[in-house]
C-alpha cells in the first residue's frame, strides 16, 4: 500500500475479487436463476403442466376445502397465473396445537380443470437456488448470512475500487481483442463490468440492505431495549384482530363478488381467503395483482375488498395507494425491491436475468485473468507452484462445475423415480455430489485438458436435460402443452442455448491459437513439442 492511490486500489480490487471470488460466482449464478425460481418449480413439477384456469375453477376450489376442512378457521385460494399452473390451496386448522405453539397451516394442490387433487413429485424446485443465493446449504443459518454478506462487501469493495483503477474503463467497453490471453480476458472483465455497471453496484448494495438489521443491529437494539420481534411486529402489522368464533351458516355464492372486485379493479382475482367459512361471521378477502411499483414493497398490500360471507355486503376496499409510507421505507423499498424483482413484468425479469448473467461473467473473467496474468508471468521453463494450480482448480469447479451441477440437479428431477423417499433430498444431494466431483477433477487437472472435460461434460449435460424432458414427460417442446404456459418451453429453449454455448467454448478451446511471441519465437517443431507439455494452470 506504499505504491500511488490507484497502483492501491488495483491492490484491492485483485484480492477483494479473489478472495471470495469462488464463492460470489455461486450467489451470482444462483441469484440470477432466482429471477425465475417459481419458473423453475413449475417446469421441475410436471404432473401439473396440464391444470388450466377455467370459469368454473373457483367453485371446484371452494368444494375441495369444504370437502377437506369443512370446520377450518380460514382458508386460501392462490388461482392459477402466468407463473403457476395449478390451484393451491391452503387452509388453517380449527384446533390448536397441543404444545401451544405457532399454528402451521396444512396446503394441497388442485388441477384447475377437473377439481382433483394432484400430488407432484417431491422437489424443492427453483426454491434451493433461490435460498442457497443468500443462505448456502447444510450450515447454520445464520452462519451462512452473515459469510454472504461478508462476500457481498468484498464485492462492492471490489466493484469500487475496479471504478477508481481502470481509468480508460469506458474507453475498453468498446474494446475487445480475441485471441491475445491475458489481453483478451481483460477486455472481457472490462466490457462485462461496465455494461451494468450501475446493476452490479445496486445488486451489491441492496443485497447488504435486505440484511440491513443482522449486520447492524445496534439502532433497533437500542430502540427498543433489544426486543427485535416488538421491531417487526410494529413494522410489519397490518392491524388484524382475531375473529371471534361464529354460529354455523351457509356462505353466499362467490361468483358475483369475484366480478364486482374485478369490475372494481379492472384485473383478474388472483388470491381469495375466508375466515371462518360456514359461518355467520364468515369474511370473504379478494385481492388482485398490483400495479407494479417498487417503493411500497411493505405497506399496503395488494388491491383488496372484504364482504361479508353470508350476505355479500361489502364491508371494506383496501387500495395500496391509500397507506402512506415515510421516505425512508420507500428508499429502503425501492433498493429491496429491485434486487428481487418482484414487481417486474416478464420482460423486465429477462432485463435483469441478462444483468445477473454480465454479473456471473464479470466476476468469471476477473478470476481467470487473475490465473492468465500469473501464468505468462512464468519464465518459459518454469511450472506453475502449489498456489496457482489450486486457483486453476478452485475457478474450474466454481465455473464449469457449478454449471455441472445445477444441469445434474434439473436431471435428477427427471431421471429419479417419483415415489422415491425424501426426493426432494436427494435432487439436492446430486447437486452437491456432482459439484464435489467437478472440484476433485480440477485440483487432479487444472489445464486446459481440464477445462476442455468440464465443459464438455456441462455441453453434454445441458443437452440431455429438453432431450430427457421427450421421453419422461408430455409436456416437451413438440407438444402443444409446453407452449400453453411459456415458461415450460422457454425452460427447454434456455438449456439449448446453454448447450450451445458451452459447445461453442469447447471449440473454442481446443483451437486456441498460440500468443503472437510465441508463433514469432518458436519454431515448428519446438512449438509441436511444448503443445504436448501445457502448464498446469494454463487457462481456457
Amino acid at each position: 500500500m506504499n505504491k500511488s492511490f490507484r497502483q492501491s486500489m488495483a491492490w484491492l480490487h485483485t484480492w477483494a475479487g479473489l478472495l471470495l471470488g469462488w464463492l460470489l460466482v455461486a450467489i451470482f449464478i444462483t441469484g440470477t436463476s432466482a429471477y425465475f425460481r417459481e419458473e423453475i418449480t413449475l417446469w421441475m413439477q410436471p404432473e401439473v403442466h396440464d391444470s388450466t384456469l377455467q370459469p368454473g375453477t373457483v367453485e371446484l376450489a371452494m368444494a375441495a376445502l369444504n370437502a377437506k376442512a369443512p370446520d377450518a378457521k380460514s382458508w386460501d385460494i392462490n388461482l392459477p397465473g402466468p407463473r403457476q399452473a395449478a390451484v393451491e390451496l391452503r387452509w388453517q386448522p380449527a384446533k390448536q396445537p397441543k404444545n401451544g405453539g405457532r399454528q402451521r397451516g396444512e396446503q394441497m394442490l388442485m388441477d384447475a380443470d377437473s377439481g382433483e387433487v394432484v400430488a407432484p413429485r417431491a422437489t424443492r424446485g427453483g426454491n434451493f437456488l433461490y435460498r442457497f443465493h443468500f443462505e448456502l446449504y447444510g450450515i447454520d443459518r445464520l452462519w451462512a448470512r452473515l459469510l454472504v454478506c461478508l462476500a457481498t462487501m468484498f464485492m462492492l469493495i471490489a466493484i469500487i475500487s475496479g471504478v477508481i483503477t481502470h481509468k480508460k474503463i469506458f474507453k475498453d467497453f468498446f474494446t475487445f481483442r480475441p485471441g491475445k490471453g491475458q489481453r483478451s480476458w481483460l477486455d472481457a472483465h472490462n466490457a462485462t463490468a461496465v455494461l451494468a455497471l450501475p446493476y452490479h453496484f445496486m445488486i451489491t448494495y441492496s443485497g447488504l440492505l435486505l440484511f440491513m438489521t443482522l449486520i447492524m443491529p445496534w439502532g433497533i437494539d437500542a430502540a427498543y431495549e433489544g426486543d427485535r420481534r416488538a421491531f417487526f411486529s410494529e413494522v410489519f402489522s397490518r392491524g388484524e384482530t382475531p375473529a371471534r368464533p361464529g354460529a354455523p351458516e351457509e356462505m353466499l355464492a362467490i361468483g358475483p363478488l369475484i366480478e364486482q372486485t374485478e369490475a372494481r379493479f379492472g384485473k383478474p382475482v388472483e388470491r381469495i381467503q375466508i375466515t371462518n367459512p360456514n359461518r355467520d361471521n364468515a369474511q370473504i378477502t379478494l385481492q388482485v395483482d398490483r400495479d407494479p411499483a417498487v417503493t411500497d414493497r411493505q405497506r399496503g398490500g395488494d388491491p383488496t375488498q372484504v364482504f361479508q360471507g353470508n350476505t355479500g355486503d361489502l364491508i371494506d376496499t383496501r387500495i395500496p395507494a391509500n397507506d402512506p409510507v415515510s421516505p425512508g421505507w420507500r428508499i429502503y423499498n425501492f433498493f429491496t425491491s429491485v434486487h428481487m424483482a418482484r414487481f417486474a413484468d416478464p420482460l423486465t425479469r429477462w432485463l435483469f436475468f441478462l444483468f445477473g448473467v454480465a454479473g456471473s461473467a464479470m466476476t468469471v473473467t476477473g478470476m481467470l485473468l487473475w490465473v492468465s496474468k500469473r501464468t505468462q508471468q512464468l519464465r518459459r521453463d518454469q511450472q506453475p507452484d502449489r498456489a496457482l494450480k489450486m486457483v486453476s482448480g478452485l475457478n474450474m469447479a466454481s465455473i464449469t462445475g457449478l454449471m455441472l451441477a445445477i444441469a445434474a440437479y434439473f436431471l435428477a428431477n427427471r431421471l429419479l423415480p417419483v415415489t422415491l423417499t425424501a426426493r426432494e433430498d436427494r435432487e439436492i444431494q446430486i447437486f452437491f455430489i456432482v459439484w464435489l466431483m467437478s472440484l476433485v477433477h480440477g485440483l487432479l487437472r487444472p489445464n486446459r485438458q481440464g477445462w476442455i472435460e468440464q465443459v464438455a461434460g456441462a455441453s453434454l449435460l445441458w443437452l440431455a436435460i429438453p432431450v430427457v424432458n421427450i421421453f419422461t414427460t408430455a409436456s416437451h417442446l413438440f407438444t402443444p402443452l409446453a407452449w400453453q404456459h411459456a415458461a415450460i418451453a422457454s425452460f427447454d429453449l434456455v438449456c439449448l442455448i446453454l448447450a450451445a454455448l458451452g459447445g461453442y467454448t469447447l471449440w473454442r478451446l481446443q483451437h486456441k491459437p498460440l500468443p503472437a511471441k510465441a508463433r514469432r519465437t518458436r519454431t515448428p517443431r519446438a512449438a509441436n513439442t511444448a503443445s504436448s507439455k501445457q502448464p498446469a494452470g494454463d487457462t481456457p
